[in-house]
């Protein structure tokens, strides 16, 4: 199965999804988003495939979010997503797609329904 996982290895979270796909015997492609950064095409098939608004997506907590002011009311999913753009940490992790769907693994078991392990 092709698996792609958005990681960012300094969240435990993130780590444990990368070895839950690991030991379920398949060999993920691993993208460092905080690295490789986001394209705004990218993004909105992966929040469509996952079932998520930016706004869903957003990661609230050790990001700079409120400081930029899109934890406001009313605040568009395009300025959403132009934010995480320029600010790869606002999007929340980790992300696993596969060609079928893609899900945020937070807790990291959800990782299991989409791979199919138990």
């Amino acid at each position: 199965m092709d698996i792609t996982i958005y990681h960012n290895p300094n969240c435990g979270t993130s780590r444990n999804v990368v070895a839950l796909v690991k030991q379920a015997g398949h060999d993920p492609k691993v993208v460092e988003y905080l690295k490789a950064g986001w394209t705004k095409a990218q993004l909105a098939k992966l929040f469509k495939a996952a079932g998520l608004t930016p706004r869903q997506a957003l990661r609230e907590k050790g990001s700079p979010a409120e400081e930029l002011g899109l934890l406001k009311d009313g605040v568009k999913d395009d300025a959403i997503l132009e934010a995480m753009i320029q600010h790869p940490i606002l999007v929340n992790r980790p992300f696993v797609a596969t060609p079928k769907s893609a899900r945020l693994c937070r807790p990291a078991d959800l990782v299991k329904e989409l791979i199919g392990g138990r």
